[in-house]
């Protein structure tokens, strides 16, 4: 896949496409949105930093693909992304998440996609580095030199060769051995940096918020003395545990920190699903559950609008940070949002629901089909699954079929067909079905495996 900074609003649709039936308005509009922010970063005069991303609202039932466009162009863009469900937050004084930590959640994923990338940077240096510890202690160097004298064939003269000389083609033997994995089960004795973490806890109410504590217990971790302590493990292991710390050592972590705020900054996405939930009811004006909602939303707000947070790596600003919101509106409307909320998400997409035709599709183009799914599944016991065309169609009209008559639960309905269909012979592989077997999917098949799963008007118990 290209760099995001290279892709066009055509090519970012073309990526979406290879994963996400249909819903052509909400990736088109997703699109335009991740291109903004290419935009923004070209812009050279002052008025880069006034430039704020235009929030996205998607409107839809469950299982229309709400999530996942949210969570493939946080892929494609190559950002933080974090996803949070609105009904999980309350107001101030009611029990539940602080809605700064989404924020905090972020500046997480952040840190860990920057660390990979300088990890990526280092490798060969640190697996340099941990060939040498390794040898150190399999061979260890020889300090000074003497010389070894060998009886020779008269009338030939033989160079002194050092100790050292000796040492150093041992170990070069010894070497090509661990780069040729030879010496992979042989067990090593290591040192290794043990744990030092320290639980710092606080008596009554606190005035120190999460990012606070975390901070304070960092600072405390970092005065304590360095312990290590010693490990028998194979080569094999002893290199991974060994690439870590020497890893860690190469690698700038204030860097790390800057880099990943800045990328949170002007690259995360935040998906805030259900907020419907936090809607208040049209024509409620009482107090009850209806004042949290409200409170959540306000607590929301300054977030959205664009606020300072403090977190553990440092404070991050959410101006230019993308926020896409999501929820089914069924008893609710995006109008019950508090005016000021519904301002921070001008763009509105209202997600179509999914066709019989589109489940046909779903079966069969993405790159993650379920179809291809369950033949990988499959495939790992070697056992050969294969779908006909009037299979799949028929999957399709009864997972359609059952979302109308019981729930519409969108295209999650199609795990529950295609679970009922091949549990028996999952549970077969390999006791009964053997290695190197081929099963057939057809149309009688699954009429007849599912023909009970529609017949029952009481589906509870298959619902997800």
């Amino acid at each position: 896949m290209e760099s995001a900074f290279s892709l066009t609003p055509k090519q970012i649709v073309a990526e979406l496409d290879k994963y996400i039936i249909g819903q052509k308005d909400a990736k088109k509009n997703v699109a335009i949105a991740l291109r903004n922010r290419v935009r923004r970063m070209m812009v050279k005069s002052d008025i880069q930093k006034d430039i704020v991303p235009n929030n996205i609202l998607m409107i839809g039932s469950t299982g229309v693909g709400k999530t996942e466009i949210a969570r493939r162009l946080a892929k494609v863009a190559q950002a933080p992304f974090t996803k949070v469900e609105a009904s999980k937050f309350t107001e101030v004084g009611y029990v539940g998440r602080d809605v700064e930590s989404m924020v905090r959640d972020l500046v997480e994923q952040a840190v860990h996609l920057v660390r990979e990338v300088k990890n990526e940077g280092v490798k060969a240096k640190a697996a340099e580095a941990v060939e040498e510890i390794i040898l150190d202690i399999l061979i260890p160097p020889v300090k000074g030199a003497g010389f070894r004298q060998n009886t020779v064939p008269a009338g030939e003269v033989e160079e002194p060769e050092s100790d050292t000389e000796l040492n150093e083609r041992t170990r070069e033997r010894f070497r090509e051995k661990l780069r040729n994995g030879d010496l992979d089960d042989r067990k090593v004795e290591i040192n290794v940096k043990a744990s030092s973490s320290v639980g710092v806890g606080m008596i009554g109410n606190g005035m120190l918020d999460d990012a606070s504590m975390a901070g304070l217990q960092d600072m405390i971790s970092g005065m304590m003395p360095k312990k290590t302590k010693k490990r028998k493990l194979s080569i094999a292991e002893a290199r991974k545990v060994l690439l870590e710390e020497e890893v860690s050592k190469l690698i700038d972590f204030d860097e790390v920190k800057e880099e990943a705020i800045k990328l949170a900054e002007n690259n995360g996405i935040i998906f805030i699903d259900e907020i419907d939930k936090i809607a208040s009811k049209s024509g409620k004006n009482g107090g009850g559950p209806d004042v949290s909602r409200e409170g959540v939303q306000r607590d929301l707000l300054p977030i959205v609008e664009g606020s300072s947070v403090n977190t553990k790596y440092g404070v991050i600003n959410t101006d230019h940070i993308l926020f896409i919101a999501a929820g089914a509106f069924h008893v609710s409307k995006p109008s019950d949002l508090i005016p000021e909320l519904q301002g921070r998400f001008p763009i509105r997409v209202e997600l179509n629901s999914l066709t019989q035709e589109d489940f046909s599709r779903i079966l069969r183009e993405p790159k993650n089909a379920l179809t291809k799914q369950y033949q990988a599944l499959f495939e790992a016991e070697q056992v050969f699954l294969e779908f006909n065309d009037e299979a799949i169609e028929e999957i399709a009209r009864l997972a359609f079929l059952i979302n109308q008559e019981v729930e519409n639960i969108g295209a999650r309905r199609l795990h529950t067909v295609m679970s009922h269909l091949l549990n028996d012979f999952l549970f077969e592989v390999p006791d009964t079905i053997e290695p190197n077997s081929q099963i057939m999917v057809t149309k009688e098949m699954v009429q007849d495996r599912l023909s009970t799963l529609v017949k029952n008007r009481d589906l509870s118990q298959y619902i997800l």
